[in-house]
């Protein structure tokens, strides 16, 4: 079978690495791919967000199935566009239709279909540019720190807290008069919840899933999670907290009910969906919804996925996703991300990448890197991510460390304390 991976980060250099280890897989492409993902399968020359390039290249290669790895092309519907053309129709698409994908889309959808569902979550309340003066007095309600959303897909940026109430009156303002564009034209202001994050992952083929394993991403810059939000400085697995106890309670409250929710609602999800929680004292709560495996989370659960992951893929296009096989490696996986200097901030590209071929014992998934001239330079803000494996947390951490340390490229940067808060 010839696969198409859509995307070119971390998450989609670990399904390309996973996926061609399955005797199912024939050929894998990838539209545009990475320095890393060249490796495992063929680059081209496409962007996910044109429709028509992406036919192109299902036509020219025979493709006999794809998988969606960035938000964006969802939200903007590339699998309704696959089942509305004649030539497509018929060639699964793994990544929610556009009605599904609201589940990121759109975090005032995500909020209401969480409130219908009696699904835990911070409170909240949507506002319009019209309703501004509703939204400060709402503000003003919450004790701090506030947390402020635009609605739509904002590139990660979307999602501000702010301690100072002026400021974020100020923020919510922007916003609305259009600081993250068509994302802002509604914002959703919420109750600050205190506690750890988790991100919690499945794959469905819309009547049943299969649990992947969960993660702790780290966002900040800076150690100590400080400074500006990133995509993620890193990641780990398992999560020590995330026990069987705790994990029934995710499962129960969260999950059961998000499937049995959409099918209410006539919404038919096929593909991967990830959870963004936080434990309170305990308890799970939803933060937001990805239609999407996490990014830096994929290169720390893929690498723990000993059984062939395209079974699971392949349940999901033929739904029948409940036969079929999930084993998960019980070993830690750990990942930190090299990025530019300067990000998330201004950063320089086409920084020579020196070390590669040093690495011992652990994996590299590209993020932010391509080919030229036969050398592989940064393209992106976040660069490398080194993943390794370890009995102990510790162990695949040091691993991670010392071949971080052998990679070198002008304006390195990572993180030395990733997983310092379990």
């Amino acid at each position: 079978m010839n696969i198409l991976i859509l995307g070119s980060g971390g998450r989609e250099h670990a399904l390309t690495w996973k996926l061609a280890q399955s005797k199912k897989v024939t050929r894998i492409f990838i539209g545009p791919g990475n320095a890393g993902t060249s490796d495992f399968g063929t680059n081209l020359r496409l962007d996910p967000l044109d429709f028509q390039e992406v036919k192109q290249a299902v036509v020219q290669n025979n493709i006999d199935l794809v998988i969606v790895g960035p938000e964006a092309p969802l939200v903007e519907g590339i699998h309704d566009f696959f089942l509305g053309d004649s030539i497509l129709r018929d060639i699964p698409v793994i990544g929610p239709d556009k009605s599904a994908a609201r589940l990121e889309g759109s975090k005032d959808f995500a909020k209401a279909f969480l409130t219908r569902h009696n699904i835990p979550t911070a409170a909240y309340k949507s506002f319009r540019k019209s309703t501004l003066n509703e939204a400060v007095l709402f503000l003003r309600e919450l004790d701090s720190p506030y947390v402020i959303k635009a609605d739509g897909l904002a590139a990660g940026k979307g999602v501000l807290i702010i301690s100072d109430i002026k400021e974020a009156e100020r923020e919510v303002e922007a916003i609305l008069n259009g600081k993250f564009g068509a994302a802002g034209q509604k914002v959703v202001i919420e109750q600050f919840l205190k506690g750890t994050e988790l991100s919690v992952f499945i794959i469905t083929d819309s009547h049943s899933y299969k649990l992947l394993p969960e993660a702790k991403d780290y966002k900040r810059i800076g150690e100590g999670d400080t400074g500006l939000n990133t995509g993620g400085m890193g990641a780990v697995s398992p999560v020590p907290f995330a026990d069987h106890h705790f994990m029934k309670k995710v499962k129960d409250r969260i999950i059961d009910p998000t499937i049995s929710g959409l099918s209410e609602e006539g919404i038919v999800y096929k593909g991967f969906i990830f959870f963004g929680l936080i434990n309170v004292g305990g308890e799970p709560y939803v933060i937001e919804y990805n239609a999407r495996l996490g990014d830096p989370e994929s290169e720390v659960i893929i690498p723990r996925i000993k059984s062939d992951i395209f079974e699971l893929i392949e349940g999901v296009a033929q739904e029948n996703l409940a036969t079929r096989v999930l084993e998960i490696d019980e070993r830690f996986a750990t990942t930190l991300m090299l990025v530019s200097g300067g990000y998330p901030e201004e950063f320089e590209k086409g920084k020579t990448v020196h070390g590669l071929d040093l690495i011992k014992g652990s994996m590299v998934f590209h993020a932010g890197t391509k080919s030229v001239d036969g050398k592989v330079v940064t393209s992106g803000g976040r660069v490398l991510a080194v993943t390794s494996w370890g009995n102990t947390m510790k162990e695949a951490l040091t691993t991670s460390y010392k071949n971080a340390e052998l990679l070198k490229y002008e304006g390195i940067c990572y993180r030395k304390d990733i997983g310092f808060d379990l």
